[in-house]
């Protein structure tokens, strides 16, 4: 260690009691952490990048400071879905600081893996009450039985008004319209079982059938006038 002339020609003070960090919250217990090891947690963070053209959200399973889990969920750029299936195999096994100093190729990954070093470090998990914090797997929770992510796409201009095109449900098939021409239902197709059942060889027009939905009011006795195809009508 190198010291400056004038520290050098200073005279000791000894410090005061040194009582540490405060402690944070992790997995059901209060932790003093001092070292990347002292930290585990489950949570979620968004990222984006710099033009502002796409966006990433990404969870992160942490146990003694290694990742453990990673799901990586993207939207708004072509290219980010590939950056995404690296991230997915980069990610697990890092250490959070490992992860924050890793190129993860898209600027909006990187974003959310600081965002979400800082949510961990600080104590914010999303698993901070939860007594030994969440097993791992839990992060494809948010995915449903579809595992698809929970994506909503709506459209709207002033000179034809709103579209429904894709929702928690799914894909949308058909908007419903009251005599109003206001918006009071809407069909959907939910892709992630259409694609199982077409997986266990069910025919492609059975397996719609099966998986075809509603919400809302859709018949002409819950007020429903008329149905219209989203995106070409």
């Amino acid at each position: 260690m190198t010291y400056s002339h004038e520290v050098e020609q200073m005279c000791v003070v000894k410090k005061g009691p040194n009582h540490g960090p405060a402690p944070i919250p992790e997995e059901g217990k209060w932790v003093q952490s001092k070292e990347i090891v002292d930290i585990s947690g489950l949570t979620h963070g968004i990222g984006w990048c710099a033009p502002q053209q796409g966006a990433c959200k990404l969870t992160l399973n942490v146990k003694q400071g290694i990742i453990q889990e990673a799901l990586v969920e993207t939207i708004g750029c072509s290219g980010m879905t590939h950056s995404a299936a690296m991230a997915a195999e980069i990610l697990p096994g890092k250490t959070i600081l490992e992860a924050l100093n890793t190129d993860l190729v898209c600027d909006a990954i990187n974003t959310a893996m600081r965002e979400l070093f800082l949510q961990i470090v600080y104590g914010r998990t999303q698993s901070a009450f939860s007594e030994g914090g969440l097993i791992i797997g839990a992060g494809l929770e948010d995915l449903g039985k579809g595992l698809r992510s929970q994506v909503g796409t709506l459209y709207g201009t002033l000179a034809k008004g709103p579209r429904y095109l894709e929702m928690a449900e799914g894909y949308i098939k058909n908007i419903y319209l009251d005599k109003n021409d206001e918006i009071c239902g809407y069909e959907f197709v939910h892709m992630g079982k259409f694609m199982d059942e077409i997986k266990k060889g069910t025919d492609a027009n059975e397996a719609l059938k099966k998986v075809t939905g509603t919400y809302g009011r859709v018949t002409p006795e819950q007020g429903a006038v008329k149905h219209i195809d989203p995106r070409h009508e």
